[in-house]
């Protein structure tokens, strides 16, 4: 992998050199300047509206309910994207608008989903206690009953200021009615 990185770290800015010199070549020093900082300010406003729209459609999944996984990955893509907008250079550019378009960057993230392998804590018995190997294999901890329900509840946290505030209300009360 650090051979791979370090041929990158080489050969980007090489790339971007060359095409520097072959636009300002083109259209002048002036106009590729101002190119590539149009290409930045323009990237980073739709890096926003892309990750605004990214977020409400993770909060509308959140809420039905489902696993917003999809979004997560693309959400880290628009990070990326926006990393590559604001670097100078037109590689990087044409990369990060690549990105930026709905339709690749959905391609990109359900194939970047299918490499990777996802192992929930419960299957990997992380830290020794979730797994079936763990020290609690033998308790549920989800302290289901026979039927595999789980029983939800509250609580109520009673600290000694409520239990100064109830005492003073009381020693109140009795004081109205001695009167």
């Amino acid at each position: 992998m650090f051979p791979v990185l370090l041929f990158l770290f080489i050969l980007v800015p090489i790339i971007e050199i060359a095409l520097f010199v072959q636009v300002g070549g083109v259209i002048g020093l002036w106009p590729t300047l101002l190119l590539v900082l149009l290409t930045a300010v323009v990237g980073a406003s739709l890096v926003r509206s892309q990750g605004i729209a990214t977020l409400m459609s993770v909060q509308d999944r959140l809420n039905k309910g489902e696993l917003p996984a999809q979004q997560i990955v693309e959400g880290v893509m628009l990070a990326v994207a926006g990393v590559l907008l604001l670097t100078p250079g037109f590689m990087t550019d044409a990369m990060g608008l690549v990105v930026l378009l709905p339709g690749p960057r959905a391609a990109l993230a359900k194939f970047l989903m299918a490499k990777v392998k996802v192992q929930s804590m419960h299957q990997s018995g992380f830290g020794g206690g979730f797994g079936p190997q763990g020290p609690f294999s033998d308790r549920d901890p989800f302290h289901r009953d026979q039927n595999g329900d789980v029983f939800d509840g509250e609580f109520e946290r009673k600290d000694k200021k409520d239990e100064k505030e109830k005492k003073d209300n009381s020693d109140d009360d009795d004081q109205h009615r001695l009167h």
